[in-house]
């Protein structure tokens, strides 16, 4: 077993005696024995408050494979280390328990960051092959749907051992269940964010779910456990677990399932196990700073305003150098921090482009299709891409591109995809690209396409930012792949009937209590185009001033999704000046821990954000008054320290008051924004 060892990386330590693992830091404690290579949790706590979650030490292994491990000795060896993963990242220490045994040896890694109240786990398997998933679970009963099976009158099942990320007895008496149910493939989907809850009663003899994200509460004193796989929404995944949350209530026990390992694959998903107090507000703060350690915010690089020429929907017919050079003059009037050619600068043709009938466009296969699919096209670009990038430059821009890594042999052309970005990025100083047409049905395609992200990441220092859009087919979601930039929410166009302000701010606003705002990439349009197809809408994009729009998606990374060259007159006059007032607080506002506030937005109610610093003194509110006829609003804001404060509004129209957590808002019309900047007196 070796010696004991303590190791420490700020508040952060892992210690190992030989016989149990305890790894922690200011914010959360656990404890692990261990017994031939396998793990029993002992301990589960809350170090700020010292509240021990455990009922009892754990009598089921967990970590565990999806596969039955004989009894077979295993040498246990630990090591831990303090790591940066990737440049993007927060250093961690990292803490290693190797179990080597014939035929079977279990590595597990656990991470933990000075920052977060989380430890990661996750789990590799070496020399047998894991089992490949099905429909059925361990004791053969059929995949759950999302919603709880009910056996009335049946005694308990067993929870099944295999195939276990963690199994955890609760000391609380009563507790609160959120199930978490997010959607992508946003083509056909737009509402985002479900919950389902449970108040847990011992009547519950079985609850099986399907999902990511779970929240356990205990309701008399608002503290908590967040469970997170960092893994693909569960309909995306290459390898399916039936469930991935067995609840018995009558027990107040939880087993976590669905390592994802398989096809080759030994790694399994890495799981997340936070604490939080304080209620909603506190589980919003724990996610998000979560996330923050996962990928750093660097205000130099991300939260930036983008625009993208396809929500105009002529597609790639007028990609071209005297075109992008209207958009970068136009961008640079509008405040544009980033200007992006979607889909049509490349040499080859995808199935998306106008001239794909006659030029036989692809979707996956581009190395197949043409060996320099990836290379400018010299007819549209007859001098490559450095006249528009350098334009930009000279106007204060970045310049992105579009990109569809491929697909094809399980992103087996990986290595060369990564070099392309990696020498526009050298070359050129291109950061920023668009990623599409992602397809990662196999393990090791997905695999791959880590291997591809890492690469670039690693060759760019973390300075190149890839949008990964999760409109459609197969792809890594919300928390697949968190650290390799914003995800790029929706498609939606005025052309065919799909855009409105308040639906993408309803996304914006729900998907916020769990996903922090700096990691997506929300859209505003030309509400000038197609006012015809909103006859009689009094939510149309056209009753909303040009501004407004850009308000909606402030707190985000802001999209606008339009050629910026075709704009009316009115975007120039009203969304220039306050995309500079918010480049002038940006930093301080992504800064800060951001809240929604208010009602659920829905076209008619009161609704917002508000971003405050660590001590809940000094922020910002971007508050909201949809079309309804109440002209003041107010509501409680507990996430602010108690006191007087100055309000000065930055933009929009109207005033508000803050004292002692009562904020009270007037907007004199309807469909209006205030944004303004508070600081306690």
């Amino acid at each position: 077993m070796g010696e004991p060892q303590d190791v420490r990386f700020e508040s952060c330590y892992a210690q190992w005696d030989g016989h149990a693992l305890t790894v922690g830091n200011g914010l959360i404690r656990r404890q692990w024995r261990v017994e031939n290579g396998l793990l029993y949790a002992t301990s589960l706590m809350d170090a700020e408050t010292g509240r021990e979650w455990l009922a009892r030490p754990s009598q089921r292994p967990a970590p565990y494979p999806n596969v039955t491990l004989s009894d077979e000795a295993r040498e246990v060896r630990f090591r831990a280390f303090e790591k940066r993963d990737m440049p993007v990242e927060a250093p961690s220490l990292v803490a290693e328990l190797r179990a080597e045994g014939v035929p079977a040896t279990l590595t597990y890694r656990f991470q933990i960051f000075p920052e977060a109240a989380g430890i990661v786990v996750q789990l590799a398997v070496e020399g047998i092959k894991p089992d490949a998933g099905g429909g059925t679970d361990a004791t053969g009963h059929a995949a759950a749907s999302g919603v709880e099976l009910v056996d009335a009158g049946r005694p308990a099942r067993e929870m099944p051992v295999a195939d276990g990320l963690e199994a955890l007895t609760l000391a609380p008496q009563h507790l609160r269940l959120t199930q978490v149910t997010l959607m992508d493939r946003t083509d056909v989907h737009n509402e985002l964010v479900f919950e389902n809850e449970w108040l847990l009663h011992t009547n519950e003899s079985n609850l099986l779910l399907r999902g990511n994200l779970f929240v356990i509460e205990d309701t008399l004193t608002r503290s908590g456990l967040i469970f997170l796989k960092q893994a693909p929404l569960p309909h995306a995944r290459p390898l399916q677990s039936p469930y991935d949350l067995f609840v018995k209530g009558a027990a107040r026990a939880f087993g976590f399932y669905g390592h994802g390992m398989g096809q080759g694959v030994r790694g399994g998903y890495a799981f997340t196990l936070l604490v939080y107090q304080g209620g909603r507000i506190g589980r919003i703060e724990a996610l998000h700073r979560y996330q923050r350690q996962v990928r750093l915010y660097d205000p130099q690089r991300d939260g930036l305003f983008l625009s993208n020429t396809w929500g105009d929907r002529s597609q790639d017919s007028r990609i071209q150098a005297s075109f992008m050079m209207k958009e970068i003059q136009a961008g640079a009037r509008l405040g544009v921090d980033v200007v992006q050619i979607d889909d049509g600068w490349e040499r080859g043709r995808t199935s998306n482009s106008v001239e794909s009938a006659q030029k036989g466009g692809v979707w996956e296969g581009y190395w197949a299709a043409d060996a320099n699919f990836w290379a400018p096209d010299p007819a549209r670009f007859p001098d490559g891409l450095s006249p528009v990038v350098e334009a930009a430059r000279e106007r204060g821009m970045w310049f992105g591109l579009w990109f569809g890594p491929d697909s094809a042999n399980e992103f087996g052309n990986w290595e060369r995809d990564a070099e392309v970005l990696l020498r526009y990025h050298r070359d050129l100083g291109i950061n920023y690209f668009k990623i599409d047409g992602v397809k990662a049905r196999t393990k090791p395609g997905e695999r791959n396409l880590r291997r591809f992200f890492n690469r670039v990441l690693q060759g760019s220092g973390g300075r190149v930012v890839f949008d990964l859009d999760v409109t459609a087919e197969v792809r890594p979601g919300y928390w697949g792949m968190m650290r390799v930039g914003p995800l790029f929410v929706e498609n939606r166009y005025t052309d065919f009937h799909r855009y409105w302000p308040h639906q993408t701010l309803r996304n914006l606003w729900k998907l916020s209590h769990y996903v922090h705002p700096i990691r997506l990439r929300m859209e505003f349009l030309n509400q000038a185009r197609n006012t015809d197809r909103y006859a009689d809408d009094p939510l149309a994009p056209a009753c909303y001033r040009p501004d407004y729009l850009f308000a909606t998606v402030m707190m985000a990374n802001p999209l606008g999704w339009f050629e910026v060259s075709n704009l009316p007159s009115a975007y120039f006059e009203t969304v220039a000046p306050l995309a500079q007032v918010w480049k002038t607080h940006r930093e301080r506002l992504q800064g800060g821990r951001i809240f929604p506030v208010g009602e659920t937005p829905d076209g008619t109610s009161w609704t917002g954000f508000v971003s405050v610093d660590e001590d809940g003194r000094d922020g910002y509110l971007l508050i909201f008054r949809e079309r309804n006829a109440r002209a003041s609003w107010p509501t409680e804001l507990p996430m602010v320290a108690d006191g007087r404060y100055k309000v000065e509004p930055l933009a929009g129209e109207g005033a508000a008051r803050l004292c002692d957590r009562t904020l009270e808002v007037e907007i004199g019309r309807a469909q209006a924004f205030l944004f303004a900047r508070l600081a306690a007196q």
